[in-house]
């Protein structure tokens, strides 16, 4: 596979990602371990070299998947994780971006990671109780300790950013962005564009709506956090339908799936953008693997481009007032 530097940091990591969350939490029970363990493996041999975590997925259990099964490769990967909220009873209730925090999560963390150093610590949300000079300060601390190599934010807007930026190089961003979220192209892009900063899209296939695998008769698990979101109704499935429709279109032309036109498309957008889509089944991460080679001529981003300025999105990204505190 192809790779990609993180914007001006030198960070070089797989143009794909493997987004780990869904082994562990967020999409109903968690997947078997050793099955999870053999798969993040087979990743690491197909070409994937940047894995991403964090303490709340679980909590706790995603950090210490990843640690077990990727100690044997531990030179030849790249894995973030994240700190920023507040855990009681096995249970996110909050953020807590305290400087004095951060330094406990990353104690824990390099112990559930098996590591000496974490490669990439985001700030999971932003805490709007701390200065996000004082996150970056700690952070900083971090590094200069040793224990972190690169700083990174998440879900944060252009002020925030720069802000953090000034204390302690920021390495990349991580928020949501696809064919069906591109609010990041309002002001955020061409600000990572500006700082060197580099973009790392989460749910980049829709939370699985863009992979053409769903339709307005789709049901979620109990466990399954996409029951409670907005975008995922019924009503807003048939609605979205026609997005997926233009995938499936220039997919049949480029003898692709539309989950792959999906992630080429945001590797068209900049090269310093590294999308890390999530899964737990082999054939899909070698499908998301193959992306990386599908080249679309500007004409094909053009027809994506024109046909999806015409579709208005139904359904939020999250429920009212969640935003801020799901690290999901």
């Amino acid at each position: 596979m192809q790779k990609r530097k993180l914007g001006n940091s030198g960070l070089e990591v797989s143009a794909i990602g493997l987004g780990c969350m869904g082994m562990s939490f967020g999409y109903g029970p968690p997947a078997d371990k050793k099955e999870m363990i053999a798969l993040l493996r087979s990743a690491v041999e197909k070409g994937v070299t940047f894995f991403d975590t964090a303490e709340v997925y679980g909590p706790y259990t995603n950090e210490e998947l990843l640690g077990e099964a990727l100690q044997p490769f531990r030179r030849e990967v790249i894995i973030a994780t994240k700190f920023g909220f507040k855990i009681q009873d096995g249970k996110q209730v909050g953020v807590d971006s305290r400087p004095e925090h951060i330094k406990q999560v990353a104690e824990a963390s390099l112990k559930r990671l098996k590591v000496e150093v974490i490669d990439l610590f985001y700030q999971h949300r932003v805490d709007p109780a701390v200065p996000i000079e004082d996150v970056a300060g700690a952070v900083k601390e971090l590094i200069q300790e040793g224990k972190v190599k690169h700083f990174g934010l998440s879900e944060a807007g252009v002020q925030t950013i720069r802000r953090a930026h000034a204390v302690q190089t920021v390495t990349a961003l991580q928020s949501e962005y696809s064919l069906w979220t591109r609010g990041p192209e309002a002001e955020i892009l061409s600000a990572l564009d500006e700082l060197g900063i580099g973009f790392v899209p989460f749910s980049p296939l829709g939370r699985g709506f863009l992979t053409g695998k769903m339709n307005a008769n789709t049901t979620f698990d109990g466990d399954d956090f996409r029951k409670t979101l907005p975008r995922f109704t019924s009503e807003a499935l048939k609605a979205n339908q026609v997005l997926v429709d233009l995938l499936i279109r220039i997919a049949e032309q480029k003898n692709a799936s539309p989950a792959q036109i999906a992630l080429a498309w945001l590797l068209e957008q900049k090269p310093w953008i590294v999308p890390i889509p999530g899964t737990t089944k082999l054939n899909r991460l070698e499908e998301n693997i193959a992306a990386s080679a599908i080249r679309l001529t500007p004409d094909d981003l053009y027809e994506i481009d024109s046909a999806s300025a015409k579709i208005k999105v139904q359904g939020d990204r999250y429920p009212e007032s969640a935003e801020r505190m799901t690290g999901l």
